[in-house]
C-alpha cells in the first residue's frame, strides 16, 4: 500500500516501508518456491504504480496478469487486514498493459538486430571469441556501407554478403572465415525457432511508451508475458539486458529524486548470469551501479541470493528475504550468506529465521532516510490490493481494449528496405556490371576478330599482289629477254646479210680464185665468222 511517500510492505515489530526517495537504490526479492515472492513483487508494484511510477516486470507463471484487476473478497482477507490493522483497504486493480515477445497476448514488442549489438546478440548466440569477432566485422561492414540491420535475413544476407567478399574485405577489417559464418548461421536457427523471427524487427520498441502514467495519476504497470518465453531463455535474458542497457544509454541524469522514474523488476533473475562473460558481467554491474543516478530502481527476484553475482549483490540494498531450505552443505552456506547481508537484530539470529519462515513471510531491510540499511525486520507481508491469481478473461479483454492506440502503433509488423532488399539490390546491379562487361568484352573480341580477320585479308591481298608482281616482273623479264634474243638474231641476219653482199661483190671483181681471200678481208673488218 501506498501512504505518505513510502511503501508499506507488511509488519513485524513495526511498520516495514519501503521509502520512494531511497527506491532507486535497487533490491532484492529471494526465496524458495512457494514462499511468497509473486504477493510481494505484486504488494511492491501496486505500490509504485499508485505512486505514480510506471514499472516492468515480466510474467513468467501466468499469474502477474491479476495486477490489472481488483482482489477477491473472502473471510481469509478480511481476517488478514484486520490482522494488520489496515484501514480504508480497497479492493482494485491497476492500470496494465501487457506485453508479448512472442507474438501472442499483449502488445507486440520488437527490437532491431542493431538494437541488439553484436556483444548482446554473440551472447544469444552462444559465439565462441573467434565467431563473435567475426559478428563484429559484419556488424562494422554494415554501418559502413549503411546496410540496415533489422531483422534476421538481413543478418543472414549480411552474413553471406560479407563471406562473398572476404578477400575484398581482408586488408581493411580483418579475416573472415567461412567456417565462422556458418557457424553463425547454424546458430541463427535456433534463435528462430525460439521466436527471433518474430522478436527481431519493426516496428520497434520505443521504451518511452513504458513511461506512461494513466489518467488517474497511477503509473503503467507493463507485463510482459514470460510463459512461453521463459522456456527460450536466452532471448527472455538478453532482451532484459537490452532494455536494462537502453534505459542506461537514453536516460539523462537526475540525481536524487523524490521517487523513482522507473522501476524495472527482473524476475527469475539467475538466467541473465548464467555463463555469462566477464565482459558482459562487468557492463551488467555498471549498469547496475549508475542506473541509479537516471532515476532507475531495479529490483531482482530469484530463489537465492547466491544466484546473482557479489558485484551486483553489493548494490541491491532493499532486501525481501522469504524462507529458504537447507538440506545440503551448499544451500546451507546461501542461508548463511543470505543471513550475514542483513544489519543484525539482537531479538533473533537470521539464518535460524530464514529456515523458519511461513508463506508470506520475510526478514526485510529497507534503507532509512539516510540511505543506511535498517536492523533487519521479521515481517508478515501485507495483501495485495490487486488480484492475487492471474486475472480472468474479462479483465483480460477489458485491458488490452484499453491498448487499442498502441495496437495500432504496434500492432503491424513492418518491412521496410534493409540489408536484406539492399544486398539483392546490389547483387543485380553487380550481375548487371557483370553482363554489360562481358558483353562489352564479347563485342571487344569481336571486333577484335573482325579487325583480325580483315589484317589477315590485307596481308593476303599484298601478298597476291606481291606475287602478281613478281609473276609480272618474270614475265617482263622474259619478255625483254625474248625481245634481246629477237632483236640479237636480227642484228647478226642483217650481219650475215652484209657479209654475203661484200662476198658477192669480192667475188665479183677478184674471182673465183681471190674468193676466200675476200672473205678473209671482210671477216677482219667486221670481227664475225659465218656460221
Amino acid at each position: 500500500m501506498f501512504q505518505d511517500n513510502a511503501i508499506w510492505m507488511g509488519t513485524g515489530e513495526k511498520h516495514v516501508n519501503l521509502l520512494l526517495n531511497q527506491a532507486n537504490r535497487h533490491g532484492l526479492i529471494a526465496g524458495a518456491s512457494g514462499t511468497g515472492k509473486t504477493v510481494t513483487l505484486k504488494v511492491m508494484a501496486e505500490g509504485f504504480s499508485k505512486a505514480g511510477v510506471p514499472v516492468f516486470m515480466a510474467d513468467v507463471k501466468g499469474d502477474v496478469t491479476g495486477m490489472c484487476e481488483a482482489g477477491k473478497d473472502s473471510e481469509d482477507m478480511q481476517e488478514r487486514i484486520k490482522r494488520f490493522g489496515i484501514e480504508g483497504f480497497t479492493f482494485e486493480g491497476c492500470p496494465t498493459r501487457f506485453w508479448d515477445m512472442l507474438g501472442g497476448t499483449g502488445l507486440p514488442v520488437r527490437i532491431t538486430i542493431s538494437d541488439m549489438g553484436p556483444t548482446l546478440l554473440s551472447r544469444l548466440l552462444e559465439l565462441t571469441e573467434v565467431q563473435e569477432g567475426v559478428l563484429d566485422i559484419v556488424f562494422r561492414i554494415a554501418d559502413d556501407k549503411q546496410l540496415l540491420l533489422i531483422d534476421l535475413k538481413d543478418l543472414r544476407a549480411m552474413l553471406n554478403y560479407v563471406a562473398e567478399h572476404a578477400k575484398e574485405y581482408e586488408t581493411t577489417y580483418g579475416k573472415v572465415s567461412s567456417q565462422s559464418v556458418g557457424a553463425i548461421l547454424r546458430a541463427l536457427i535456433s534463435v528462430e525457432d525460439q521466436g527471433g523471427d518474430v522478436f527481431f524487427g519493426e516496428p520497434d520498441l520505443e521504451l518511452s511508451d513504458w513511461f506512461a502514467c494513466a489518467s488517474n495519476g497511477q503509473g503503467y504497470v507493463n507485463v510482459l508475458n514470460a510463459a512461453k518465453l521463459i522456456q527460450s531463455p536466452q532471448i527472455y535474458a538478453m532482451f532484459l539486458l537490452w532494455m536494462l542497457s537502453e534505459l542506461f544509454d537514453t536516460l539523462p541524469e537526475e540525481g536524487d529524486l523524490d521517487k523513482p522514474k522507473f522501476v524495472f523488476f527482473f524476475d527469475e533473475a539467475h538466467l541473465l548470469f548464467n555463463d555469462t562473460p566477464k565482459e558482459l558481467l562487468d557492463k551488467i554491474v555498471q549498469v547496475v551501479k549508475l542506473i541509479r543516478s537516471k532515476g532507475v530502481g531495479v529490483y531482482f527476484i530469484t530463489q537465492s541470493p547466491s544466484d546473482i553475482p557479489d558485484e551486483v549483490l553489493a548494490q541491491l540494498s532493499n532486501r525481501i528475504q522469504h524462507g529458504l531450505r537447507a538440506y545440503t552443505p551448499a544451500e546451507q552456506k546461501a542461508v548463511r550468506a543470505a543471513a550475514q547481508s542483513f544489519r543484525e537484530n539482537p531479538a533473533f539470529k537470521s539464518e535460524d529465521v530464514i529456515l523458519e519462515l511461513g508463506t508470506g513471510e520475510a526478514l526485510v531491510s529497507f534503507l532509512n532516510e539516510d540511505g543506511q540499511p535498517e536492523i533487519v525486520e521479521r515481517a508478515k507481508i501485507l495483501p495485495p490490493q490487486c488480484l492475487m491469481a492471474a486475472a480472468s478473461d474479462e479483465a483480460m479483454k477489458k485491458a488490452i481494449d484499453e491498448q487499442a492506440p498502441l495496437m495500432e502503433k504496434y500492432g503491424t509488423a513492418e518491412d521496410r528496405e534493409s540489408a536484406f532488399e539492399q544486398i539483392a539490390e546490389m547483387a543485380e546491379d553487380e550481375a548487371e556490371a557483370a553482363e554489360e562487361a562481358a558483353e562489352a568484352e564479347a563485342k571487344a573480341k569481336e571486333e577484335a576478330e573482325a579487325a583480325e580477320k580483315a589484317r589477315k585479308e590485307e596481308e593476303k591481298a599484298a601478298a597476291k599482289a606481291e606475287r602478281e608482281a613478281e609473276k609480272a616482273a618474270e614475265r617482263a623479264a622474259r619478255e625483254a629477254e625474248k625481245a634481246a634474243e629477237r632483236e640479237a638474231k636480227a642484228r647478226q641476219k642483217q650481219t650475215d646479210d652484209i657479209v654475203e653482199s661484200i662476198g658477192k661483190i669480192a667475188t665479183s671483181f677478184l674471182g673465183t680464185f681471190g674468193r676466200d681471200a675476200a672473205k678473209q678481208i671482210s671477216r677482219g673488218l667486221f670481227g664475225t665468222r659465218r656460221r
